[in-house]
């Protein structure tokens, strides 16, 4: 998630000092994602070396509020006129541990995917009981929450099918099709060669 187009977004209504911006981002994201004062003000730092924010006004607090400039302002409208691009491969933990999983020797990996399912069903349930604990629940602030909540609702329920998925495709392979020895090919120096993604092929 964009925590710097996030908070320029935030600062496109009005100016806000530190602790301010992270309050309205815990307001606007349901409190879902934790940011602590001193990524706010490294992530202000570096909005202001590239031009995006200026420091303004010092109240009699000795707040400094942060005020957002022109081409802040027309970064905000892309941002939000912008598809949010996923990665072509991907970092997810579980994927490659199962992936990894897989091809070593000895290794249950049934068992692995039920220790899982699991703990992801555990998830699933507690985010189905999760209640607003905020003073409005008819308010702005619990749509917010409630928007990022269904969305890990969704990422739970995936996750769990994409279990019984995996699981339905490695019952039909036997055990010794699956194991990987280690390869006794010298690997040559480089990056690999990165495998063409569907939308590349279907593009050619």
């Amino acid at each position: 998630m964009s925590v710097r187009q996030s908070l320029l977004a935030i600062l496109d209504q009005g100016p806000c000092y530190g602790y301010q911006l992270r309050a309205e981002f815990d307001r606007r994201t349901g409190s879902t994602w934790t940011l602590n004062v001193g990524q706010i003000y490294n992530t202000l730092d570096r909005l202001e070396r590239d031009g995006l924010v200026a420091k303004g006004d010092v109240d009699e607090h000795g707040h400094v509020y942060w005020e957002i400039t022109d081409a802040g302002a027309a970064e905000v409208r892309r941002w939000l006129a912008s598809p949010v691009e996923r990665s072509q491969g991907t970092r997810d933990e579980l994927a490659i541990k199962l992936a990894v999983a897989a091809t070593l020797p000895g290794v249950d990996v049934t068992e692995i995917i039920q220790t899982q399912r699991r703990a992801s069903l555990g998830q699933l349930q507690s985010l189905n009981r999760a209640k607003y604990a905020g003073s409005n629940p008819d308010g702005p602030e619990e749509l917010a929450w409630s928007l990022v909540v269904d969305s890990m609702i969704f990422a739970a329920e995936a996750e769990v099918r994409w279990l019984d998925h995996t699981e339905q495709r490695l019952a039909q392979h036997p055990d010794h099709a699956l194991a990987l020895a280690l390869s006794t090919e010298k690997p040559k120096r480089g990056r690999p060669a990165r495998a063409e993604t569907a939308a590349e092929e279907a593009a050619r």
